[in-house]
């Protein structure tokens, strides 16, 4: 698999790569993730921000239609990142209270844990999910 990345040519720093719709593009968007966080000397985000960017892609890959989403990182603040997937379904992600026999629906669970923000944006065709790390108090 071949994954073009592009810089982000006005507003915030930033990079954004289009990928398959499938499960194992989590892989190749954590990669983009840790790489930019490192040359953005933002390292002690990786660990939260990996995993966040993972399941934003893996919700997409289980809930799109479409053959492609869009990953994007970007830093509207010096020790702030953005991580965002844009896909073809217009379905709003809608965060679950899952119990102890539950198997699925604890993503955005974790999300809400680790980003000190997030949220879904509709789009003309599909929405942008997003989230925002930065340093735990």
């Amino acid at each position: 698999m071949t994954v073009t990345t592009v810089a982000n040519p006005r507003g915030d720093p930033g990079y954004e790569a289009t990928l398959p719709c499938v499960p194992q593009s989590a892989r190749s968007a954590r990669s983009l993730v840790s790489i930019v966080l490192s040359v953005w000397a933002l390292d002690d985000l990786a660990d939260d921000t990996t995993l966040v960017m993972d399941e934003l892609v893996a919700n997409a890959a289980r809930h799109a239609s479409g053959s492609r989403l869009r990953v994007s990182i970007t830093r509207p603040a010096d020790h702030l990142v953005r991580v965002a997937v844009t896909d073809h379904c217009p379905e709003l992600p809608v965060l679950m209270r899952p119990d102890a026999q539950d198997e699925r629906g604890r993503g955005l669970v974790l999300v809400t844990a680790l980003a000190a923000a997030w949220g879904a944006v509709p789009l003309r065709r599909g929405k942008r999910v997003w989230a925002e790390v930065g340093p735990h108090p």
